[in-house]
């Protein structure tokens, strides 16, 4: 494989979003030339020569995003895109680099859901700016998802009365109607509300809205 170069100089240094980048090339020469790159501004790197062992690897529960060369020896990096699709990681944000694109490679690579496709030889601050942005996209989806599961959790710890009177405040509902509703004291439904919405860490029915929504929880219909 002909030895590509980055071009130079880079724009600045500037600290970037924590998480860690996968580099997937066989290329020895830009391999390192990358993980130098991306690891003087601060991000932890983890460079593989084959699409074989990047899959391999273990991979911890945090942001990350993979710089891929599409042409590899084996597996091609258009075929682990594929790959990933199928697996755990399908959602991990994938920066194409390529000396041998071309307009085909680029549209199924994208339609694919890849979030850049850089030229060989690209600028430094090209691979900076497409690396942050990958990792910033990751972070907030990490984050929502780590948000989604802390509400399913506090969901599950609500009692089953607890459960239905929060689907009743959801719908609008007064103490009074959702007791009549139930067939309980209103002092009651005061008891299960406060302990429910406590539990539930919201502090207004507009966020206790939210969370149910984002749980797809069935809500009683309000008068």
């Amino acid at each position: 494989m002909a030895k590509t170069e980055i071009v130079s100089p880079i724009a600045s240094a500037a600290h970037s979003a924590s998480g860690v980048v996968y580099v997937v090339d066989d290329d020895d020469q830009m391999r390192g030339a990358l993980v130098s790159l991306l690891r003087s501004i601060d991000l932890e790197v983890k460079a593989f020569g084959s699409a074989e062992q990047f899959l391999a690897a273990p991979k911890g529960p945090r942001p990350a995003c993979l710089v891929l060369d599409v042409r590899l020896r084996g597996q091609s990096g258009l075929a682990l895109q594929k790959s990933l699709l199928e697996q755990e990681c399908a959602a991990m944000p994938i920066v194409f680099m390529t000396g041998h694109g071309d307009i085909a490679m680029t549209v199924e690579a994208m339609k694919a859901g890849a979030m850049d496709f850089l030229t060989k030889p690209f600028r430094e601050q090209d691979m900076i700016d497409a690396v942050r942005s990958a990792l910033d996209r990751d972070a907030r989806h990490f984050a929502e998802d780590s948000s989604l599961i802390e509400v399913r959790e506090r969901w599950a710890s609500l009692t089953p009365r607890e459960r239905e009177v929060l689907t009743h405040v959801a719908a609008g509902l007064l103490n009074k109607q959702i007791a009549a509703e139930m067939g309980i004291a209103e002092v009651t439904v005061k008891i299960h509300r406060g302990q429910a919405m406590r539990k539930m860490n919201v502090r207004s029915v507009a966020d206790l809205v939210r969370r149910t929504e984002a749980l797809g929880v069935k809500i009683v219909g309000g008068r």
